[in-house]
């Protein structure tokens, strides 16, 4: 297991850069045999040095790519695959280690009070919504520098579940939001809360936009 500062979603990249002794060691272990380790949100604590405390979602990623320095340093590219629960820490030497259970989504069931879009004839299918959410946040973050927009010929193909994933990634929230998203039961249920963060953030940053109008 490699506890660190951020959330990694099934789908998702992830660059590091490996240097503690523990991790090195895990890395040649990873190496030698499926490449693959559990990555979990570090939700008090450092990175470096132990003495975390580790949230019990997390996901499992596979090694794409390496790069070692003379001096041992490594330069790892992953990939995330699946999520896992943790059932138990088991003790962290050689490095952290537990014991973990594969996480999959629960069945969906109809849904409910879905919203209906004005110009269709039915209800708006959560992975739409939810897009919509992201790219609106994005397009208010982009007016203040901080986050550009999507672009508006970006096409988001594939399963249903994917794309979900990959709405979650582009989705600037913080990491606790993030921790959310990765902990939640189906897909309907982590578009229809990915769209509720959204909107709640969009909003505040509306309130923002507004008072620095007002104030010039």
């Amino acid at each position: 297991m490699f506890p660190l500062s951020t959330v990694l979603f099934p789908g998702a990249g992830l660059p590091l850069h490996v240097f503690e002794p523990r991790y090195r060691a895990l890395m040649a272990d990873c190496l030698a045999a499926d490449g693959e380790f559990g990555v979990v949100l570090i939700a008090r604590g450092s990175e470096v040095g132990g003495g975390d405390v580790r949230t019990d979602v997390g996901t499992v990623a596979r090694i794409a790519e390496v790069a070692e320095a003379d001096d041992g340093r490594m330069l790892v590219r992953a990939h995330g695959l699946r999520r896992v629960r943790v059932r138990r820490w088991l003790v962290d030497d050689p490095y952290p280690r537990a014991a973990v259970d594969d996480l999959v989504d629960e069945p969906a069931g109809p849904p409910i009070g879905a919203p209906v879009d004005e110009g269709s004839a039915g209800p708006v299918a959560p992975g739409a919504r939810a897009e919509q959410a992201v790219r609106r946040l994005r397009s208010l973050l982009s007016e203040l520098g901080q986050v550009p927009a999507l672009p508006h010929d970006l096409v988001l193909t594939g399963p249903d579940d994917q794309v979900g994933w990959h709405l979650c990634g582009l989705a600037p929230l913080n990491l606790m939001d993030r921790q959310q998203l990765l902990s939640s039961r189906s897909h309907p249920e982590r578009m229809g809360l990915l769209s509720e963060l959204c909107a709640a953030m969009s909003d505040d940053v509306t309130r923002m936009l507004g008072d620095g109008l007002t104030d010039s």
